[in-house]
């Protein structure tokens, strides 16, 4: 799993007036907590940057004050007027310790009902999964070579070594739906077997 390297800083004042300190200074507030303690710290806004604004799944490390700290983002709090990010909360990640994250679907394979004209419509893009830290992974994989026309994968299809989906298993995750093209072609051919 791609991990980001953040250098943080203890916070040693607390409140309003320090935070608004911190982010005038182009830095941003944040707190890692779910190990032995809670540690609050800022880092450089731009340290955070491949960490906030991606779509894939990372771990980050986090120094402060020469102790390193492995987590995963779990809250984000951006400024309502010009959407710079403001605070950060991150999970600890423990060895024994089960977390909740979540992870994004990667679909893989062509659909044999898209080679046979219809179109995959994608309706979530990632699982909430809860798992030990050895077992997260930046990215589920879930294969989509047999959804056929009208077909459907459902969270209840998808397996994962060491992972435990969170989802409602009911919920579809994709499915393959008629093109207005392959509508018409069937229409058409329906016609034509009626003049016979």
């Amino acid at each position: 799993m791609k991990t980001i390297t953040i250098e943080g800083h203890l916070r040693t004042e607390h409140g309003k007036k320090a935070a608004r300190q911190i982010r005038s200074q182009e830095n941003v507030p944040g707190v890692i907590y779910g190990g032995a303690q809670e540690v609050n710290f800022y880092a450089s806004a731009k340290a955070f940057k491949p960490l906030v604004y991606t779509g894939e799944f990372q771990q980050a490390e986090v120094t402060v004050d020469g102790k390193k700290y492995n987590c995963i983002l779990k809250d984000l709090q951006f400024d309502k007027v010009n959407d710079s990010l403001i605070h950060v909360d991150l999970l600890e990640l423990v060895g024994d310790k089960k977390v909740v994250a979540t992870i994004p679907i990667k679909f893989v394979g062509t659909s044999v009902g898209v080679r046979g004209g219809g179109k995959m419509i994608t309706k979530l893009t990632a699982l909430k999964v809860k798992a030990l830290p050895k077992d997260l992974a930046e990215s589920i994989n879930v294969d989509v070579t047999n959804l056929d026309l009208n077909g459907n994968i459902r969270v209840e299809d998808v397996k994962v070594d060491g992972m435990e989906i969170l989802n409602s298993p009911r919920i579809p995750i994709a499915s393959v739906v008629l093109t207005r093209q392959l509508k018409q072609e069937e229409a058409s051919a329906a016609k034509d077997e009626k003049k016979k």
